[in-house]
């Protein structure tokens, strides 16, 4: 039987939050899953073994590139890109199981994991961003058409902003679908890096980017700048 979704998980030295994915994640025929180790980290080798419909891939870090080695001969009618640290929404995969022919991608809405009210203000302006960007990041869970993942020709193999790319591509070629429910992200890099001063430097980041500078560049100056 093909499976509806396959969710690909690209993974860097994060196997505790990916021992939380997969344990969100129903043992059912609907859904194949691979996690695309970037580190060869032993761990994960026992996480993936404990749910039947798991596989454990590897292949040089780069979120871009593990993300399509993941995706290399998925049959599934979605392909679902999530990352290690997020919380799927209760009644994600009937929303998945529902979405019409027409529909050719799409994204969850964005959510933290976190109580805090800095939380709720960049939720609102992250919503704001999407509705009228059009533009979520990969934080949001991206999915799309085995096929039209291969005509776009997969991620961009970057250092940073394959998402956003990869985003502007997906609007631009067919019905997308922007799921109302949320998806959790981890707030630990906001809680690191400081609420708002993250924020700042992804919108500078991808406003960098939009003027011309490279993904290299940008990755560059991400790296040095002070945490």
């Amino acid at each position: 039987m093909t499976p509806l979704v396959t969710l690909v998980i690209p993974v860097l030295v994060d196997a505790d939050a990916t021992a939380a994915l997969l344990a969100q994640i129903p043992d059912v025929s609907d859904v194949a899953i691979v996690v695309v180790d970037g580190q060869g980290d032993r761990r994960l080798e026992g996480l993936v073994a404990s749910h039947s419909r798991a596989r454990l891939r590897q292949a040089t870090p780069g979120r871009g590139h593990q993300m399509n080695v993941g995706a290399e001969g998925a049959s599934s009618d979605w392909l679902l890109f999530l990352h290690a640290d997020s919380v799927l929404p209760d009644e994600w995969l009937p929303a998945l199981r529902g979405l019409g022919a027409e529909v050719t991608g799409g994204w969850f809405a964005f959510a933290l994991d976190d109580a805090a009210w800095q939380a709720r203000v960049i939720e609102r302006l992250v919503g704001w961003r999407v509705r009228v960007l059009r533009l979520p990041y990969g934080d949001q869970g991206l999915f799309v058409r085995p096929a039209l993942f291969r005509s776009l020709g997969g991620f961009r193999e970057w250092p940073l902003l394959e998402d956003v790319d990869f985003v502007r591509r997906l609007v631009r070629s067919g019905r997308v679908a922007a799921l109302p429910l949320a998806l959790r992200t981890s707030s630990r890099r906001w809680r690191r890096d400081g609420w708002f001063r993250r924020s700042a430097m992804n919108v500078l980041i991808v406003a960098l980017y939009f003027a011309g500078a490279s993904p290299a560049r940008l990755a560059r100056w991400y790296r040095r700048a002070p945490r």
